[in-house]
């Protein structure tokens, strides 16, 4: 079944969604999209149920296709800093800054947000598996934080990053257990071993 192109009618909707909140390394990304009126693809789908292949085909489609997308980071170092929720929201905030369509309405995977400038926001639990828009950005915030982790594996190797994207894996514990910690890793955040910090 495919998924709904609009929530309302009557407002310019940017859907949004992050990537990245579970790792124990690495920065959290989210992307914000605007599509283009009548504008449908049935091959989107939430990007965690979506092969790598498809995921990257889509993103090429989306790059090219939508009216306009934007793409917000926020490092390890921040998110230790304010937490990953509130960096979450605030990847996202880079991402509609980036918009060059101003929405009218943010569609916001999740169940929580901190509300952007004046403009009016609806959270919605699995949104990535309802709304194309928000779809879409799940799509652009996974395949680029991919991305990022596969071109920092090159700076540390021993952590397996290009395949696990820096999410706890048990590879992944191991070689913080085994070599410490980095510093892309989330100090804040609890690794499952006894560590030792390298820098």
């Amino acid at each position: 079944m495919s998924l709904a192109v609009k929530f309302s009618d009557s407002f310019i909707e940017a859907g949004c969604d992050e990537a990245g909140r579970g790792c124990l390394a690495g920065p959290v990304v989210a992307a914000a999209v605007i599509l283009p009126l009548r504008w449908d693809n049935p091959m989107l789908n939430d990007s965690k149920k979506l092969s790598e292949k498809k995921r990257f085909e889509l993103r090429e489609i989306i790059l090219h296709e939508v009216q306009t997308y934007g793409i917000g980071i926020v490092s390890a170092k921040e998110i230790d800093e304010i937490n990953i929720l509130n960096a979450s929201f605030l990847a996202m905030h880079r991402a509609i800054d980036q918009l060059k369509t101003k929405p009218e309405l943010l569609l916001i995977d999740g169940n929580r947000f901190n509300a952007y400038k004046n403009i009016p926001h609806q959270c919605i639990i699995g949104g990535d598996a309802k709304f194309q828009s928000i779809a879409a950005a799940s799509i652009l915030a996974k395949t680029t934080r991919d991305m990022l982790m596969q071109s920092l594996h090159k700076e540390h190797p021993v952590y397996k990053w290009d395949k696990n994207k820096g999410y706890p894996t048990r590879e992944h514990r191991d070689a913080i257990a085994k070599v410490g910690l980095s510093p892309l890793h989330r100090l804040s955040f609890n690794h499952g071993v006894q560590l030792k910090i390298v820098f």
